[in-house]
């Protein structure tokens, strides 16, 4: 399952069972297409590293139009990303999911996508209770029953995040998006919780990110978030991630949901698929890196350094230590689970693409992730390859049900394949975003310091924002936080505004490869008077049109 809050990797083993291909009742009668659709996973393996390195990762990930025309809100994918769950002693507690997993891709719920992706933080509290992908964006859009709505707290002052997700840059086409979850002491661990004796941990998981236009911490989850359930489930306290380590062995893989597509036979009865343009990065020369460094930290690569500053200690530079973190190597191989189906065929009768036959997994280098393309059938333009489009139903050497590729040309005109399309959609949904209104709502009591501004982004909506003190935005009037540890963290987040700016040094930096930029509109300057303590808040995105 990929949906809006991000990937979750469960349900990777049963992806993995094989197809049994379509039943002879099912064809589709000669010239009558039948839609279907193109999912599965890309799977990613690397090698394990030390479990002391348990204070979170980064990586960068190739960006890029996944499709060569935007289909539609019914198209669903992610690009490469992670699961990061709490490390546990001993056993994991049962039937208590609960991670950080979002990362770039394109969701149902995206009013206002393009070919470029975006990017969703993607926190999950216990078993999708609630679950949240950036400052004001949660489970649903109901501010009266807000589920993870107020989890994330806008960090910095020049990054502004719609609640549709974190725009690229128009445009981009392989670039190199880094980002990364660290723990930030921001917030001293609690013996309460909303006035119960639970406990709530010190963790604020910060994402950092390192593009070409901004480098450093944006925003970061609130403990109250993870540690909230274990209010109604005591037995969970100290077990999810604001009080727990994260493991650093995880998951890496892209996950697909829908990509469109058509089944239809000849009058023969052999069976014939075509996809919507599916494209990968490209080099002029070698294979393009899709994944990149992906690294894991111990508290001494940032956390211990910052923990000393805000005790009276020397100035925190925030540029993480490498000698405290593990690379997770490469060393090729990999799977894929895509499979081309109709909506109502069952899942274990789901047929697999001839994926090997044209793809090969490969370490390009022992931290580089890519993929070597079989030409012919896959095709190069500029910096990106397509894919095949047309496939054939057939059996493997060992009887098996496959998809396998065919040439345009061997496809017969009887099919109907050949007239069908796959042209550029918006979705229907282009509702706009809003927040409360309300005079006496958190949102107004007691309200932002300057604004309204607007930003017109490159998706084609306009982000309406206004600048709020720091402690005073929204989310941190839900973080059940008094009024005095409020104020002590607006203290620890003015010292960051003033030392850690955008343009520095954070992550550490990639060997190969040119890095993303974020949608110019969204890197923001702070009105004269407000440079230190005061964050960007986005209070309405709707289209531009």
């Amino acid at each position: 399952m990929f949906n809006r809050l991000g990937r979750i990797g469960v349900c990777v083993a049963m992806a993995l069972v094989c197809g049994s291909g379509l039943p002879a009742a099912e064809n589709p009668p000669p010239g009558r297409p039948q839609k279907a659709e193109l999912s599965g996973y890309l799977l990613v393996p690397h090698e394990r590293v030390d479990p002391k390195y348990n204070a979170g990762f980064s990586m960068y990930v190739a960006a890029w139009p996944l499709l060569k025309n935007y289909p539609g809100q019914q198209f669903q994918s992610g690009l490469f990303g992670t699961w990061m769950f709490a490390q546990h002693d001993g056993p994991k507690p049962q039937k208590a999911y609960s991670d950080i997993e979002g990362g770039l891709g394109w969701w149902r719920d995206t009013r206002f996508a393009t070919e470029t992706p975006k990017f969703i933080m993607g926190g999950v509290a216990l078993n999708f209770v609630e679950w949240a992908n950036g400052p004001g964006a949660g489970k649903g859009r109901d501010w009266n029953n807000p589920k993870g709505h107020y989890a994330i707290a806008q960090l910095s002052p020049w990054l502004l995040w719609p609640p549709d997700g974190l725009n690229l840059k128009q445009g981009t086409a392989g670039e190199l998006f880094g980002y990364g979850y660290l723990p930030l002491p921001l917030i001293p661990p609690k013996k309460t919780t909303a006035g119960k004796p639970v406990p709530t941990g010190g963790h604020c998981w910060t994402l950092f990110l390192n593009t070409g236009n901004f480098k450093g911490p944006a925003t970061f989850f609130l403990p109250y978030f993870w540690s909230k359930p274990t209010l109604d489930r005591p037995e969970l306290v100290g077990k999810f991630l604001d009080a727990r380590p994260s493991e650093p062995n995880k998951a890496v893989q892209m996950e697909t949901q829908h990509i469109p597509a058509y089944i239809a036979a000849d009058a023969k009865g052999d069976t014939y698929a075509r996809v919507a343009p599916v494209q990968f990065p490209a080099q002029p020369e070698g294979d393009a890196p899709l994944i990149h460094c992906i690294t894991a930290y111990s508290k001494a690569a940032l956390w211990d350094e910052v923990q000393a500053w805000f005790d009276g200690g020397p100035l925190a530079s925030g540029r993480i230590d490498r000698k405290a973190s593990a690379v997770h190597t490469f060393k090729g191989g990999g799977g894929a689970t895509w499979r081309i189906y109709t909506p109502d065929t069952e899942r274990e009768k789901r047929t697999p693409v001839a994926w090997s036959s044209f793809a090969k997994p490969t370490a390009i280098a022992d931290t580089i992730y890519g993929y070597q393309w079989e030409k012919p059938p896959v095709s190069k333009s500029g910096l990106l390859v397509t894919l095949p489009e047309y496939y054939r139903l057939e059996k493997d050497n060992r009887g098996r049900e496959q998809w396998a590729v065919v040439g345009a040309n061997e496809v017969p005109a009887e099919t109907g394949l050949a007239k069908v399309d796959f042209p550029q959609r918006r979705g229907p949904d282009r509702r706009p975003y809003t927040t409360p209104d309300e005079p006496e709502s958190c949102w107004k009591k007691p309200g932002p310091a300057a604004g309204p501004f607007q930003a017109k982004l490159g998706d084609g909506s306009v982000a309406t924002y206004y600048w709020y003190r720091f402690a005073d935005q929204p989310a941190l009037l839900n973080a059940d936080l008094t009024d005095a540890e409020r104020e002590a963290l607006q203290k620890r987040v003015e010292l960051l505004h003033r030392h850690w700016t955008k343009d520095r040094t954070y992550l550490p930096p990639p060997t190969v490869g040119s890095l993303a930029e974020i949608d110019p509109a969204l890197i923001v300057t702070p009105p004269k008077g407000l440079e230190v303590g005061y964050v960007p808040i986005v209070t309405r995105q709707e289209a531009a049109d």
